[in-house]
């Protein structure tokens, strides 16, 4: 024997019914023995009480929403049974509804409606139901029989929720399906009292209803049909990537439903519970999935770490704490005694080892209820200051993980704040059983979700990352490394189970934002239609996403975007960028920065700053964190610097070569901005701070190699031809270098604590003396590589390499 259950969507259109019926004639000619329980079609227990409602109070208008139920349930008899059939049925359904209406005039009339008559205007829902959808069976050859539940289940007359005299029951029950071959089609969630009086069972009544059947009859599995494919690892709502579990134990399934998941209600199959009965949910919708199955435990340390997710949305906490509760026995008696006299349902509770206070979790109802019952106990020690008065903490939520192997696998609790800290999720409490079935964390209520998907993401899907990155500037770098993800994206999720999502994206005129991510394949179309660019919109609604392992993307040079670094760092949101603007401000600002980051748990990252697609900070850092000790930095690190000294060979003139730059775009507009050496400047700035060296620009010795003549010009037509007036000092140098065996360089060098940028030459035992093209070079001289320096060398521009060199610090990061 099986027992099925339907609940309120299962029969919650004749379409549904419908389905269900074609689901239980299958069954039935594979010879299964079933018994049936119906709830009553969805929404209908809602409009019930809603006529009670108002008829209590004197509105003519609960007769509305009666009409608009009994049209429904007629309109279910004409499009499920035959006209053959209808008559009898609507004959049986008729009854029902003057005998409904009666009672709702003496409501209306006395303006009171008790437990006792609301009791008997619910039942109404799952009596005309499993009524009607019993002949539906017949008709279908399923040799059906209606079963008013009242017949057998005996209840006490506690109305609203009433208390099952289960040996009574029991033997009603057997002895009815010992009668009665045929297959009973059971009213859910109703009983009765000895007296005949009609009793509802409360809160998940339908469930209880199979529970107590499958008990009785010894069921070998008790089925609850619904409206989902199982019970799922968390709230899909919140997870996209939540997924069904195909079993779990009783203990774990009470344990999700007690943090909400809406799996089971754990009083309802106690019943089954005490006969080790399994309990399968299953989806009408898609009957041919498994579905979950609830039951025994199975072997110690099989299946998933954890079974689920769960959490409770809006909760509140409250703290005793003081000096006068240590070493006092019966503390926790008092403050627990006081609050369930108030009926005050506790959450969670958690104790310090020192005693001297005691944290719980009520729902928000009942914080100020909660307050004033614990002060009102330890009124006399809050008066001699010995406890303070408690303090509600609002606005915050409970998460929880389940599962019954977490007892059997060390570091559990590890990879669970592992996964919270690096997202940057505060824990404001922790609770955990001896039993270790659950671990509990309170949590700010906007961290919900974004907990809930980092959680997921490191239990169930550890073999797989996701990535969501906010982008600002889609020009020629940002443009170029969005073609690099998408045509590395199945790559990246079938090679390194790595998933990257654009969640927004901007351009100096339009943003978007997606959390299943833009489509690469027409970012561009999806940009035109998106809202006004405004940066402070853009970092509002990326803080308020909150998405998991989160990254920003900075492809501008903009000022103006590199000033809401701090709030993006401090939203515990990463930062990749070739914008130096921030690593190159004053240093108390970039300081600044870096603490935020290294607080907050994540990156601040920069290497495009110096070398675009070049390792050079990473290598950098690398030595020094290796405990190597750097000696000398020599870096030529303008690609249009490199371009022009290493072209100025012999019959060449220097205009001329500066004047070939700027035709084949290597320089600014204004060439002069680059033979300043400015942006050299910055980025030995930041090669200089990443050594530890608390430098400004302005400590950096820049040789003017300019003939004040090009200065002081105002057009760049002016300013080449003061150039050429001038080849010959820099021919001279050229020629002097050439005497010596050396070249010209314009290097950046860091000796010690002193920074310099100058014109240098170089023989050819030096590095830089075979430089070509418009290649960087940097040549670190260390402890280490005393004699033989170490040369990191390659193109050090180009929007190819730089997105190149942001796209391994973006997946450098989610590492």
């Amino acid at each position: 024997m099986k027992v099925l259950k339907f609940g309120g969507t299962s029969v919650g259109t004749p379409e549904a019914i419908k389905g269900l019926l074609r689901i239980l004639k299958e069954r039935y000619q594979n010879g299964e023995q079933l018994a049936i329980v119906f709830s009553a079609f969805s929404k209908v227990t809602d409009a019930l009480i809603e006529m009670a409602t108002k008829a209590s109070k004197g509105d003519e208008r609960y007769q509305e929403v009666f009409e608009r139920v009994r049209a429904r349930h007629l309109e279910a008899i004409e499009q499920l049974l035959a006209p053959a059939i209808r008559p009898l049925v609507e004959s049986h359904i008729a009854a029902n509804f003057e005998a409904l209406g009666n009672v709702l005039q003496g409501i209306f009339l006395l303006h009171e409606v008790s437990p006792r008559s609301l009791d008997f205007v619910v039942s109404f829902g799952e009596r005309n139901s499993a009524f009607i959808i019993a002949h539906a069976m017949r008709q279908m050859g399923i040799p059906a029989e209606f079963l008013d539940a009242r017949e057998v289940v005996r209840t006490d007359a506690h109305f609203g929720s009433a208390h099952v005299d289960f040996e009574e029951t029991n033997q009603r029950i057997r002895a009815h399906f010992a009668a009665h071959p045929q297959v009973q089609a059971i009213t859910g969630f109703i009983g009765s009292t000895a007296d005949g009086i009609t009793t509802t069972l409360g809160r998940g009544g339908s469930d209880y209803t199979a529970a107590i059947f499958g008990a009785a009859l010894e069921a070998s599995a008790i089925e609850i049909w619904t409206d989902v494919d199982g019970v799922l690892t968390a709230d899909p709502r919140r997870v996209k990537k939540a997924f069904t579990l195909p079993s779990m134990t009783y203990r774990e399934a009470m344990e999700m439903s007690h943090f909400g998941a809406k799996v089971i209600y754990p009083p309802t199959i106690l019943p089954a519970l005490a006969k080790e009965i399994p309990l399968v949910i299953r989806n009408t919708f898609n009957p041919t999935f498994a579905g979950t199955h609830i039951g025994i435990p199975p072997p110690k340390g099989t299946g998933n770490v954890i079974t689920g997710i769960s959490s409770i949305n809006q909760i509140c906490l409250l703290t005793l704490q003081g000096s006068g509760l240590f070493g006092v026995p019966g503390i926790a008696a008092r403050l627990f005694g006081a609050l369930a006299q108030s009926g005050v349902n506790i959450v969670i509770i958690t104790q310090g080892s020192s005693e001297s206070s005691i944290t719980f979790a009520v729902s928000p109802q009942q914080a100020k209820l909660a307050q004033k019952a614990a002060e009102r106990e330890f009124a006399h020690e809050i008066r001699e200051r010995l406890v303070e008065p408690l303090k509600i903490e609002d606005d915050l939520a409970v998460v929880a993980i389940v599962g019954e192997n977490m007892r059997y696998l060390p570091g559990v609790a590890g990879r669970l704040f592992s996964a919270l800290g690096k997202n940057g999720i505060n824990v404001v409490a922790i609770a955990q059983g001896s039993s270790e079935l659950n671990v509990s964390v309170v949590i700010n209520a906007a961290d919900e979700t974004k907990a809930l998907n980092a959680i997921h993401e490191a239990f169930f899907l550890s073999d797989t990352q996701t990535l969501h990155l906010f982008m600002v500037g889609v020009g020629l770098i940002g443009g170029t490394l969005l073609r690099q993800i998408e045509a590395q994206t199945a790559f990246l999720r079938e090679k390194r189970n790595l998933e990257i999502k654009i969640a927004g994206l901007a351009n100096s005129r339009k943003m978007v934002f997606s959390e299943e991510g833009v489509p690469l394949e027409h970012w561009k179309d999806t940009l035109e239609q998106g809202d006004p660019f405004v940066m402070s919109h853009f970092v509002e609604k990326m803080k308020a996403l909150n998405l998991p392992n989160a990254i920003f993307l900075d492809n501008t040079a903009s000022e103006q975007v590199a000033g809401f670094y701090e709030q993006i760092l401090d939203a515990s949101i990463s930062i990749s960028t070739p914008n130096k603007v921030a690593t190159s401000s004053p240093y108390l600002q970039y300081a600044r920065l870096k603490q935020i980051a290294n607080k907050r748990g994540v990156a601040w990252r920069y290497e495009t700053n110096v070398g675009a697609g070049l390792p050079i900070i990473t290598t950098l850092n690398d030595l020094i964190h290796s405990g190597d000790r750097i000696l000398k930095i020599e870096g030529i690190l303008s690609g249009t610097l490199s371009f022009i000294f290493n072209h100025f060979v012999a019959g060449a003139t220097f205009s001329h070569i500066v004047k070939e730059a700027k035709q084949l775009g290597l320089t600014e507009p204004d060439p002069r901005e680059d033979l300043s050496g400015a942006d050299v400047r910055r980025k030995l700035l930041i090669l200089a701070r990443e050594t530890g060296l608390p430098l400004e620009a302005s400590d950096i010795e820049v040789e003017n190699i300019l003939p004040h003549a090009c200065l002081a010009v105002r057009t760049v037509e002016e300013f080449f031809e003061n150039l050429e007036k001038h080849d010959d000092d820099f021919e001279k140098r050229r020629r002097q270098a050439a005497t010596d065996g050396k070249v010209l360089r314009f290097v950046a060098k860091l000796e010690g604590t002193h920074a310099s940028i100058s014109l240098q030459a170089y023989p050819p035992t030096h590095p830089f003396y075979f430089l070509s093209g418009s290649d960087n070079m940097v040549v670190f001289t260390t402890e280490r590589y005393r004699e033989r320096p170490l040369v990191v060398r390659g193109p050090g521009a180009g929007a190819e390499v730089t997105a190149a060199g942001l796209f391994a610090e973006v997946i450098g990061i989610g590492n």
